[in-house]
Formats: C-alpha cells, structure tokens, sequence
C-alpha cells in the first residue's frame, strides 16, 4: 500500500515536470481547445500562444522539482503511519498538489498581460 501510494503521489510533480519540459522545447502545434495551456488570453494568436507555453513550462519545471522534492519528503514521513493516517496525508499531500497545479496559472497570465495587450499585440518596450 505505502509503495502505491508513494508512486501516485508523485504523479503530479512528474507530470509538472515532464510537461514543463515539453512546453520550453515548444508549443504545441497548432493553437487549439484540446492539448496545451489554454486560457483566451494565450489563445489570441501564435506569439501569445509560444510565449504562454515557454512561460508555463519554466514554471513547471521550477514548482514540479520543488514539489517532487517536498511530496517525496511528506511521504518518506508518512512511512510510519498506518493504513488510514497515510491514506489522509497522501489525500491532503494530493489536494495541495493540485493547488500548486492551479496556481501555475497566475503568473503565467500575469507575464502575458505585462508582455500583451488585450488584443494580443506585444507592448513596446518602455
């Protein structure tokens, strides 16, 4: 049970990671509804839609490490506890990753309205 519950508790920092990855190499494709950060502001046009990709995947990278490291300590002090007790911290363990998950969102759209106007148009540098 500890071993299972381990590995799926560092599913999300993985994924974050692994994403995060793929986003800084590049965008997906094509702007679409379906794979990628997707939010009508990075939906605008293709700069708007490279420079959310680039930004969300630093961000990823960055809050997926920290978070893999903190998910793995949080269940390395899990260890001892019995069945019930670690299947609760693996629960909250889970529900704070995805608020990291979600929070991810934030300054990513903070960056694309510094850098874009509402149209989608790069601001001039100062």
């Amino acid at each position: 049970m500890y071993f299972f519950l381990f590995a799926m508790n560092l599913l999300i920092p993985l994924i974050m990671l692994g994403f995060g990855r793929i986003f800084l190499k590049s965008a997906p494709g094509e702007i679409n509804k379906v794979y990628g950060y997707r939010t009508s502001m990075s939906m605008k046009n293709r700069d708007t839609w490279e420079f959310a990709h680039k930004y969300c995947g630093r961000v990823w990278c960055r809050w997926g490490l920290g978070l893999l490291l903190f998910s793995a300590a949080f269940m390395l002090f899990a260890a001892g506890m019995d069945e019930e007790a670690m299947g609760i911290a693996g629960a909250v363990l889970c529900v704070l990753q995805v608020v990291v998950l979600i929070a991810s969102i934030f300054p990513t759209e903070r960056a694309l309205k510094r850098t874009f106007d509402r149209d989608g148009k790069r601001r001039s540098a100062g």
